[in-house]
């Protein structure tokens, strides 16, 4: 009899959530992987809801209230788990079981009560059924993830980077014999969902830069960027089954454009296919030229994320080097040229790096609104073994033991920027009226 998996991507637990074109891109591709095998997968996404419908297929989670955990009992926000109702993950469960594995991916580090409450269910309605847990959370805060979890394995890693028998070995120490049946199938073949009004695109793997406040090249291994004819070729799959949104995933759109993006927007161009393409990470400014941003407007890309971070040049370098001032300047005017507007245009300010001061952040701000386009403020979130993690620790603002709740955005900037709390929600609210200003 062939083994049986459940695949579950747990809850977001948070003081806020929002799904912009949000899905667990990671344990779709371990399911990809799976498929290759005689088994029978099961999935069940806690995310899978959208309370509010929004432009482009995003929307709100349903949430509930819940019991702050007591590190976060000072943060006056309400807290919540946002998804799916307990009682309807357990009914979902209960119809996958009985079965031999459970697989569950974590996402942002500070997330990390779903993934308890989804091994806590898990084990009481399915004991003795082991539980691995993979994804960022596991792969950033090991260690944490092997104390705290509940998991009886942590797979440290992603499934696409390493060895494919890697995976394969940890299933089979649990008794699960994976016998190959054929070749691998798209997780979007495998009837995983029912219907999405979107879909993750992922051109490639890492980074080629190493920012100071990022874990890209920590998660992966170097820079790997697949066929450009596989991904139009997923794309229009997609599309065939009604997809119209799409979200690039990547972390190095533009790297590389002449041979990689600009050669998959063409050929989509010619296809005439009615697409939107949105790109909730920021892309590289200084990638932008006449014809990217030609060809970016002819595709149907909608939602462009540019990263800047700050306005100060010593930052700039010391950070990564990825972007000037001037650059992301010349992009907005390229972008503008074909036609994007202010609300399809947004840049990336970043505030609560390590010795940023709250002056810096409002010049970065007013370079912004200068250029006409959407301000996306985002707060720093320390993650373990990057440059600016290491800087904290040194100067001893933060320990190798802090808890991954404190690294949540908003709760870190308001317990270790020194901006004051009030001037944090200052910023906010001027660049939300500037944001809804036409």
């Amino acid at each position: 009899m062939k083994p049986k998996f459940v695949l579950i991507n747990p809850w977001v637990y948070d003081f806020a959530a929002l799904n912009l074109w949000s899905r667990p891109l990671g344990l779709l591709r371990t399911a990809e992987y799976l498929s290759q095998f005689d088994v029978d997968l099961h999935f069940i996404d806690c995310t899978d809801e959208r309370r509010t419908a929004r432009r482009f297929g995003t929307g709100k989670y349903s949430r509930q209230i819940i019991v702050k955990p007591d590190v976060l009992r000072g943060i006056p926000r309400n807290y919540a788990r946002y998804g799916i109702p307990l009682d309807l993950f357990e009914k979902q469960f209960r119809a996958c079981i009985p079965c031999d594995l459970i697989l569950i991916s974590s996402i942002m580090t500070y997330w990390y009560p779903g993934v308890q409450k989804v091994v806590e269910i898990a084990k009481r309605l399915s004991p003795g059924v082991p539980v691995v847990l993979g994804g960022i959370y596991a792969t950033l805060f090991y260690q944490h993830a092997v104390e705290n979890a509940g998991a009886d394995y942590v797979f440290n890693g992603q499934v696409r980077n390493d060895p494919p028998e890697r995976l394969k070995a940890v299933i089979e120490r649990f008794g699960c014999r994976l016998n190959r049946k054929g070749p691998a199938r798209p997780y979007y073949k495998l009837g995983l969902y029912r219907s999405y009004p979107f879909a993750p695109v992922q051109t490639s793997m890492g980074c080629p830069y190493r920012c100071s406040y990022c874990a890209s090249s920590i998660l992966n291994e170097g820079f790997l960027q697949r066929d450009p004819s596989l991904i139009v070729r997923e794309i229009r799959e997609l599309c065939h089954t009604g997809v119209r949104d799409f979200a690039f995933y990547d972390d190095a759109l533009l790297v590389n454009a002449d041979a990689h993006l600009k050669r998959m927007l063409k050929s989509i161009i010619s296809s005439k296919m009615s697409v939107r393409f949105h790109c909730p990470n920021g892309i590289h400014a200084r990638f932008i030229d006449d014809e990217m941003a030609s060809l970016m407007k002819q595709a149907g890309f909608t939602t462009l994320r540019l990263s800047l971070e700050t306005v100060d040049e010593d930052r700039q370098m010391k950070t990564g080097g990825k972007v000037t001032s001037e650059a992301l300047q010349k992009a907005v005017g390229y972008l503008k040229k074909y036609g994007f507007r202010k609300e399809n245009i947004g840049i990336y300010v970043m505030y609560g790096l390590p010795g940023q001061s709250f002056r810096e952040v409002q010049e970065s701000v007013n370079f912004v609104k200068g250029l006409g386009v959407r301000i996306n403020l985002t707060e720093y979130s320390p993650l373990p073994e990057t440059d600016c993690w290491n800087e904290l620790k040194n100067k001893g603002i933060i320990s190798e033991s802090l808890d991954p709740l404190l690294t949540n955005n908003s709760v870190f900037s308001l317990l270790f920027s020194g901006y004051g709390p009030g001037r944090i929600e200052g910023l906010k609210l001027d660049v939300k009226h500037y944001n809804s200003q036409a």
